[in-house]
């Protein structure tokens, strides 16, 4: 199978990665820019056991051209019991997009696990500071379940108007959501102006999470080590995608 997926599956082999196939077992339409497809696992789950973790991804083997191409997916509520999972799809003009789009009951794709990295921050943070946007949106969610007790700031990247409609999970007796319509720096510009004081006089209580484009990730996540002074391990940063 590896082959098959050029230099991209020779190297996942050799790291060890496994590969799993995934059946599609319905679909839903959130938003016309937002697309939920669920999946029956092909062992994956059972497989994870304990390693099972908040923001857990998976490479996706989606077709395009002579071979297919990967693209890194976050679970949506996996369930061991039952063997289920789903998939969360920003829809935009890509391979991905497409596939889901198009996607039914029944179609099948390929998946490689080759480890998240994801660590839980120890201690247990007293706040999270979340940064993300519509294609990370499972990712915050999985994060906000797993601390359902703790405080949390999300600053939420918007483009479109339906994307006030995405099912984000905030309580609002613990978490406070301040969307930000996307045009340019304006994200980061937000998230430097008013993140330092949401650290308050000890930031190492906080836990800082970040996924959105590579650039602003990484602006970001060097302002928030180099200029705020923040432990590495209180922080975790992924960029997503990349502007076009």
């Amino acid at each position: 199978m590896a082959v098959g997926k050029g230099w991209e599956g020779v190297v996942l082999k050799l790291m060890r990665g496994k590969d799993f196939t995934f059946t599609v077992t319905g679909v839903e339409e959130v938003t016309e820019h937002f697309r939920r497809v669920r999946f029956s696992d092909g062992g994956l789950l059972a497989a994870a056991g304990e390693s099972l973790h908040p923001t857990m991804w998976v490479r996706v083997w989606f077709p395009g051209g002579p071979r297919p191409h990967q693209r890194a997916y976050t679970l949506v509520d996996p369930d061991p019991a039952t063997g289920t999972f789903a998939f969360e799809f920003a829809l935009h003009d890509g391979l991905a997009s497409r596939w889901a789009r198009g996607a039914k009951p029944g179609d099948t794709v390929e998946a490689t696990v080759q480890g998240t990295g994801f660590q839980a921050p120890r201690p247990q943070p007293r706040r999270l500071l979340v940064i993300g946007d519509p294609a990370s949106l499972p990712a915050i969610n999985s994060l906000l379940d797993a601390y359902p007790q703790t405080p949390a700031t999300i600053w939420f990247e918007t483009q479109h108007a339906s994307d006030e409609e995405l099912p984000v999970r905030v309580d609002a007796e613990r978490h406070e959501i301040r969307r930000v319509p996307r045009a340019g720096t304006a994200l980061a510009e937000r998230v430097r102006a008013e993140l330092p004081e949401m650290l308050g006089s000890d930031p190492e209580t906080a836990y800082v999470w970040l996924a959105c484009d590579t650039a602003t990730t990484r602006g970001l996540t060097a302002y928030l080590r180099k200029d705020l002074g923040l432990p590495k391990e209180r922080v975790n940063s992924l960029g997503y995608w990349r502007a076009a």
